[in-house]
């Protein structure tokens, strides 16, 4: 007998993505490419919903 969950499971598809802020270790921060604090920038805001910072957890928010 097949389990349930194995008739509909997928796997995940990969999406490229890229990510218009990069994380500053001396600010420790993550800013635009253009330096300004990504967090404080409420159109990238709208767009993205969340700047995640890569930096330690990855459940830490530059908020």
């Amino acid at each position: 007998m097949q389990p349930f969950a194995l008739n509909y499971a997928r796997p995940a598809v990969g999406r490229e993505a890229t990510t218009p802020y990069v994380y500053d270790s001396g600010l420790q921060l993550n800013v635009t490419m253009d330096g300004r604090i990504a967090a404080s920038d409420h159109a990238l805001l709208r767009e993205l919903g969340t700047t995640t910072s890569t930096a330690g957890s990855k459940t830490h928010f530059d908020d």
